[in-house]
């Protein structure tokens, strides 16, 4: 398979269903939402969005599976499967907060061979593919190179349901920030971890994150030089629902501190 041009399509496939999310944005009506669960948001836009996603990711590869954020969708392929989110940071969409982003990964054989993340109202295209680099814009990226973590900034999300681990977690941050320049919380995993494969963000970490939030953002930080864990260190990110990117320079630093508040 020529992987460069199946991202090259996926972005078209993107940047369209990008085109068709700004316009909803510009008259959506907050009375249209409906609840999955507690303050687990969806609209209309987002079942369109993954519906426009899934009818022209079809036509790339027709025997390709999918699992999908809303569920129109979901089978399993027997070579390659597409992992997307139409919609990641729907909270902030709702509330017109202008982060948020489309999150597509083809993975084959259970390996990512494809990430694309576009934030959509900055207009900016994270993309990488299996044998190339990573890219913004046409423009290879790579992960930071500040080595210690009193030097970084970082992201993070917070919690919205399942608070059972919240005491652990905002021990952890208050941790974080006083022993680096900050943290941020963008309201899109996704985002933040583009945000990571071009450095700027140092490290990103959350858990009780889906595949479809982590797919496309962690395999464009391996693909830009960086690492991604779960918070014991493995690669099992996505099954464990913990995760933890960073530039390759401060894992140590960050994955103690992890361990050791969560296991305390």
């Amino acid at each position: 398979m020529n992987y460069e041009l199946i991202c090259s399509k996926v972005i078209a496939v993107t940047r369209l269903t990008g085109n068709f999310i700004r316009k909803e944005s510009m008259n959506f009506d907050a009375a249209a939402v409906e609840f999955k669960g507690l303050n687990d948001m969806v609209s209309y836009v987002d079942k369109s969005a993954e519906k426009l996603l899934v009818r022209n990711l079809s036509k790339l590869i027709p025997e390709a599976g999918f699992t999908t954020e809303e569920e129109t969708i979901n089978t399993k392929g027997p070579v390659y499967n597409w992992i997307i989110d139409p919609l990641d940071g729907t909270t902030n969409f709702i509330h017109g907060v202008p982060t948020y982003s489309i999150s597509i990964a083809l993975y084959e054989e259970d390996k990512p061979v494809v990430g694309v993340v576009y934030e959509i109202n900055r207009g900016e295209m994270f993309y990488t593919y299996k044998g190339g680099e990573a890219f913004l814009n046409n423009k290879a990226i790579r992960v930071s190179s500040r080595p210690t973590l009193a030097d970084c900034l970082l992201a993070t999300g917070f919690p919205y349901y399942q608070f059972e681990k919240q005491a652990q977690y905002m021990k952890l941050l208050s941790e974080m920030m006083q022993k680096s320049h900050g943290l941020r919380r963008i309201g899109s995993a996704a985002v933040d971890l583009a945000y990571v494969a071009c450095g700027r963000f140092d490290a990103f970490f959350e858990y009780n994150l889906n595949a479809w939030d982590v797919a496309a953002g962690a395999y464009l930080v391996q693909q830009a030089g960086g690492n991604v864990m779960n918070f014991t260190g493995g690669e099992e990110f996505i099954e464990t629902r913990e995760i933890l990117a960073t530039n390759a320079l401060i894992d140590g630093e960050i994955l103690e501190a992890i361990k050791r508040t969560f296991n305390s």
